[in-house]
């Protein structure tokens, strides 16, 4: 039904500036964290450990049959801090999960790559092909099993080296999704070419916008802004773009919808201020495979400005 509506995809990633992503092979529950074969005490533990730090925790496993068996002797581990121009990739293997709960999240939140590192002394820093994560947690959304498992699936067998699954993308009605790290770009509605190409641009340090839902480090509509930036100008390096500043504006009545205002910057100076709406899609659609008819939040992108720059004393150059 969102394809069929043509919902807007742009402006719906989960918003994350630096995650941490824990292999856990077999089934995943609803809530994976605590609904895996991954001890449900160090799940929750993780869970109230990540939370309003701006770290979000997830599992991934490798594409493929997922036999019913509990821990792995080791374990592969990602951090990946998402900000432009400040982003990183962290890489460990560890045969001790509860590791990560000496982990300073708020530090990791930030971006403080030595909080990761602290309480994973095997730690180096990520420097391979960029990572695809594709959601295929079935028990959460059967969109992301029937969609996404092919995908990941195909995407290993042809050879594209950093496949993995992970738990939850959000947007189950986007399926299948992926999440792009080293720039943290989410997508949605991807078949295995259109991945491809997005893996080969970003090996290349630039991004694709067809298919895309936004970089994870800015609230939704920060993400909106920024890929409307994107289409106006051309713009593709993936860190030419930053959202230096995000601030809700006063409603135009009890009827009217949030407004924000994103300040976009290019990285040579210039740049753009841009006003989101936050509406309601309609006509009401389930947001998830059996879930009730709702109305999912859409970012509509309403007016796009660039700032003049300052002029500058002295003769012209």
């Amino acid at each position: 039904m969102s394809r069929v509506l043509d919902e807007p995809i742009a402006g719906t990633a989960v918003h994350a500036r630096t995650w941490l992503l824990l292999e856990q092979p077999g089934p995943w529950g609803p809530e994976a964290l605590t609904s895996s074969r991954l001890d449900p005490a160090l799940g929750r533990a993780l869970e109230d450990a990540a939370a309003g730090s701006g770290v979000r925790v997830a599992l991934i496993r490798r594409p493929g049959r997922h036999a019913d068996h509990g821990s792995p002797p080791v374990r592969q581990v990602y951090a990946a801090h998402t900000a432009p121009g400040y982003g990183w990739v962290r890489s460990a293997v560890t045969s001790e999960p509860e590791r990560l709960l000496d982990i300073d999240f708020a530090a990791l939140g930030l971006g403080g790559a030595g909080a990761f590192d602290a309480a994973l002394p095997a730690a180096v820093p990520y420097n391979g092909c960029p990572l695809a994560f594709v959601c295929t947690n079935g028990r959460r959304d059967r969109c992301c099993a029937l969609l996404g498992r092919p995908l990941a699936a195909e995407l290993a067998a042809s050879g594209v080296t950093g496949t993995w699954e992970v738990t939850h993308l959000g947007g189950h009605r986007f399926s299948p999704t992926l999440l792009v790290l080293p720039h943290g770009y989410a997508y949605g509605r991807v078949d295995a070419p259109a991945v491809k190409e997005i893996l080969h641009r970003a090996r290349e340090g630039r991004v694709v916008t067809e298919h895309c839902r936004g970089r994870s480090a800015w609230p939704r509509p920060g993400q909106a802004a920024e890929l409307a930036v994107r289409a106006r100008t051309g713009a593709t390096s993936a860190d030419a773009l930053d959202v230096i500043e995000l601030r809700s504006l006063p409603a135009g009545g009890d009827a009217a919808p949030p407004l924000w205002e994103a300040t976009v910057a290019h990285a040579g100076g210039r740049r753009w201020r841009v006003v989101v709406a936050q509406n309601s899609a309609g006509p009401p659609r389930p947001e998830s495979c059996g879930a009730p008819l709702g109305s999912p939040l859409r970012m509509d992108v309403l007016r796009i400005e660039e700032e003049e720059e300052e002029a500058t004393d002295g003769p012209a150059s």
